[in-house]
Parts: C-alpha cells; sequence; structure tokens
C-alpha cells in the first residue's frame, strides 16, 4: 500500500516535509474498527520510513474526531474469542506504532474524541485544540477496561487523581480544562484554527535540524514505552476479559437503546 493511496479511512498528504494523515470517515464518526486500527498503523509504518517525511499532523474530518471504538467490532469480540484475540493485537500494534513513532506528531483536534481516540491524541508530541472540544475516555461506560492505553497515557499526561477521576467515570475534559491540567498543549480561540495551528507547530518542528529532533524523539518514546511497558500487556489481558463479558452485550443494548444499562457484574 502506496502512502496517500489506497486506503478506506485515511486521506494522506505531504508537502515541504510535512504529512497530515486525516481520519477521513465522518460518516462513520471516524470510528476505531478493525479498519482504522490496520490502516493508521500502516500509514505510521510507512511514514516513519520515508526520510522526506520530518514531521506528521493527525487531523480529522467532521464533527468528531473519534467516536472510540465500533459497537459491532465489540459484539463480535465477545462472541467470538479468535476475533477477540484479533482485535487486541491490532490495538498493540497500533499502540506500538504511536509509542515507538520516531517523529513529532502533532494531533489537530478540532472534534470531540472519545475511546481509543483520546488515546491516540494523548499519544500525540503536541496537541492543538479548542475550549469547547471534549475528550473522554469512555471505556468502562462501555463495560470495558481502558486497557488499548487509557490506563497508560492518562496519568503520563495529568495528576494521576484526575486521571483516576476521569477513567473510572468516563467524563469528559474539555479542551479549556485539559489546557489548564497540561494535557493539550496549545490552545486556539475557534475549531476552524485548530488545524492551521496544528501545520504551523509542525512546519517549525520540521525546519529544525532533522536528527536532533528525530532523536530527541528516540529518547522520549523510550521513556513511554518503559512506563507502558509496565502496564500494556496487563491492560489489553484486562480488557479482553470485559469483552467477554455479559455486561459488554448490555452495554451496547443499552447504548443503541439510549437508556440505563442493567449490570450483573458478570
Amino acid at each position: 500500500m502506496s502512502i496517500g493511496a489506497g486506503y478506506q479511512s485515511l486521506t494522506i498528504s505531504r508537502a515541504d516535509g510535512i504529512a497530515e494523515v486525516q481520519l477521513s470517515r465522518p460518516e462513520l464518526l471516524n470510528r476505531f474498527d478493525d479498519v482504522l486500527h490496520r490502516e493508521l498503523t500502516a500509514a505510521l509504518t510507512e511514514l516513519a520510513a520515508d526520510v522526506e517525511v520530518r514531521a506528521v499532523v493527525l487531523s480529522s474530518t467532521g464533527k468528531y474526531f473519534s467516536s472510540g471504538g465500533d459497537t459491532a467490532m465489540m459484539l463480535a469480540a465477545n462472541r467470538d474469542a479468535q476475533v477477540r484475540l484479533a482485535m487486541l493485537d491490532d490495538g498493540r500494534r497500533l499502540f506500538h506504532a504511536l509509542g515507538d513513532f520516531p517523529k513529532p506528531l502533532v494531533i489537530a483536534l478540532a472534534g470531540d474524541t472519545y475511546g481509543l481516540g483520546a488515546t491516540v491524541v494523548l499519544l500525540g508530541d503536541a496537541v492543538v485544540t479548542a475550549p469547547e472540544v471534549k475528550i473522554a475516555d469512555t471505556h468502562v461506560r462501555m463495560a470495558l477496561v481502558a486497557g488499548d492505553g487509557g490506563a497508560i497515557v492518562w496519568p503520563l499526561n495529568m495528576p494521576f487523581a484526575r486521571a483516576k477521576r476521569h477513567l473510572l467515570t468516563g467524563d469528559p475534559l474539555t479542551g479549556a480544562d485539559a489546557h489548564q491540567l497540561g494535557v493539550v498543549s496549545d490552545l486556539v480561540d475557534t475549531r476552524d484554527e485548530v488545524r492551521p495551528a496544528a501545520l504551523a507547530l509542525a512546519v517549525r518542528m520540521a525546519e529544525l535540524p532533522p536528527l536532533a529532533v528525530q532523536l530527541t524523539k528516540r529518547a522520549l518514546n523510550k521513556f513511554l514505552m518503559s512506563r507502558a511497558n509496565e502496564v500494556l500487556d496487563l491492560s489489553f489481558a484486562l480488557e479482553s476479559t470485559s469483552l467477554a463479558s455479559d455486561d459488554l452485550r448490555e452495554a451496547v443494548d443499552a447504548f443503541g437503546e439510549k437508556r440505563a444499562g442493567k449490570w450483573t457484574g458478570n
């Protein structure tokens, strides 16, 4: 698959050392189904190897940066252990592609993001957003463990007490709150200003000596992945357990029917 061609869920463009990767299925709320899992991993792998690319901007189209996981995929994983294992393996590969990415990765967060989408955002090197944009890890509301990175990146990006507060409730942070906490690096006034500001920041990074920037990024990656490896395998295993639960099926039904769930703890 060549960069910029053949993708279903992404649009990729390159100019002057900057690559922009856009989540481009607004009709599906840029959900993280198996297609986006695999394509984003593939795109990051290819961009990492492209010596002409010195910085990457990850943006989106539509109202949502990402609505998070795909409920149909969750139900398929609930029914079938092999589907569950494949889903978790895709998640591990995506986390490593982001966590080991050797070049600056700037997130243009102009739309709300949930679940795995929030994890992807918090794995960026800089995040540009607007005051009213919402960031939430809603795994627990869907009867799932925040195992595909949430239990790692939220505590790394904010005080531990606040990370626990939001992971255990699924309550969102606004862009303004996230900026005050230091969770996002850059705050602009409106959603329309987010993408231009993110591109400008990526240009600044790309104009610096590339060897210095990329080796600094590798050192930062080492710190991130050393902390991630303390938790990642366990958190994915625990998420696998929750994916197989009766409560997961009830959460999907309740979400679709817009009602409160009836939980059994099984």
